[in-house]
């Protein structure tokens, strides 16, 4: 459940807000300028701001922002960048601290998001004004029942639940079992991100279940086998240490059920990834997929049967893994909706490294 290197929003958060009460009179925080991304989804969604007096948990921010213009010039388009003072307002609606994790939600006019650990990335967002779509990484991870066989799906590191509502608003028969280790992070989805609502069966006869355990440890005899398994497992900003252990893959596959597959977030490159075969092999685009640790481990678990693919830096510049055969992508293409057509395309398998 953790963004990407180029769709984090830092907060410089002191540790009196975790700790302090929402009883409290109120907070306001200032920040100096500063340059959205260039995020389809994200640009006008802006990270919380760097200094911080604090009275309260609950509160409103405002800024003064960099914008980006878009002015057509014949049929090319150039952007130029201007300053403009904004306000915008920004409500922390709550500010905890459990076992696990630094939990802060904030509020904008146009999305909620919730942020974890002590990194503040945006695990979750729920976009306001009708917008389903994210352009990041959730909105991946809902191509993968057009490729898997009928049957339960599972979400490892649930977090807010963004990738269970966009899943369940394409596909409203699905039974997705959502994994999450922290239980007080699922009551605040609860209470500020509509988990309770994916918990009702729709219509269709879909849901989301919910499992408080640790996906990758989980007490008791688990027995039960997943058509897909969507992993989304971070600490700290970093994928957890497991993910880049062949050991840990290969546990993995015997939870899948016959012709299951696997779509992994991988996060961005592997900054300690030096060895001469990465070194060698990434210098050609098919062999990029190497310069990140989770994917190589992959590799190895899955060999032959392991695809990938890395979002566009005005995306995160995340890399994606997908196991099991590359599929026909024009067949693929067509049976998702019309947002992520082009993406599906872009998935090439991992090229071998001997």
């Amino acid at each position: 459940m953790l963004p990407l290197p180029l769709t984090k929003f830092q907060v410089s958060m002191s540790s009196q807000l975790l700790n302090h009460s929402s009883t409290s009179s109120s907070t306001f925080f200032t920040s100096k300028n500063y340059a959205p991304n260039n995020r389809t989804s994200f640009n006008n969604y802006l990270p919380l701001p760097r200094a911080v007096s604090l009275t309260s948990t609950c509160s409103w921010v405002r800024r003064k922002a960099k914008v980006h213009v878009h002015s057509p010039q014949g049929s090319r388009e150039e952007v130029r960048e201007e300053e403009q003072e904004q306000e915008e307002e920004y409500q922390v609606l709550s500010a905890v601290r459990s076992k696990f994790n630094d939990i802060i939600i904030v509020d904008t006019a146009k999305a909620r998001m919730l942020l974890l650990d002590s990194t503040n990335n945006v695990h979750s967002i729920l976009n306001k004004e009708g917008e389903r779509w994210t352009g990041s990484y959730w909105d991946e991870f809902v191509s993968l029942p057009a490729v898997i066989p009928e049957g339960p799906i599972a979400i490892f590191g649930l977090g807010g639940g963004t990738a269970a509502h966009l899943m369940l608003d394409v596909w409203p028969s699905l039974e997705i079992e959502g994994w999450e280790i922290d239980e007080i992070l699922i009551d605040k989805a609860r209470e500020f991100f509509g988990l309770s609502d994916l918990e009702n069966h729709t219509q269709s006869g879909g849901v989301l279940n919910i499992r408080i355990d640790d996906a990758l440890s989980p007490t008791g005899t688990d027995c039960k086998r997943y058509a897909g398994i969507i992993i989304d497992l971070f600490c700290e900003g970093k994928v957890l240490p497991q993910l880049e252990e062949v050991e840990t893959w290969l546990e993995l596959k015997g939870r899948l059920a016959p012709n299951g597959r696997i779509m992994v977030n991988c996060s961005g490159i592997n900054e300690e990834s030096d060895s001469i075969e990465a070194r060698h092999l990434s210098k050609s685009v098919d062999g990029m997929w190497v310069e990140n640790s989770t994917i190589m481990a992959l590799s190895k678990a899955f060999p032959g049967q392991l695809s990938w693919k890395k979002m566009s830096e005005n995306k995160g510049a995340n890399y994606l893994a997908l196991t099991g055969p590359l599929p026909d992508l024009t067949s693929w293409s067509s049976a998702v909706p019309g947002h992520l057509s082009e993406n599906v395309m872009q998935w090439r398998p991992c090229s071998s490294v001997n």
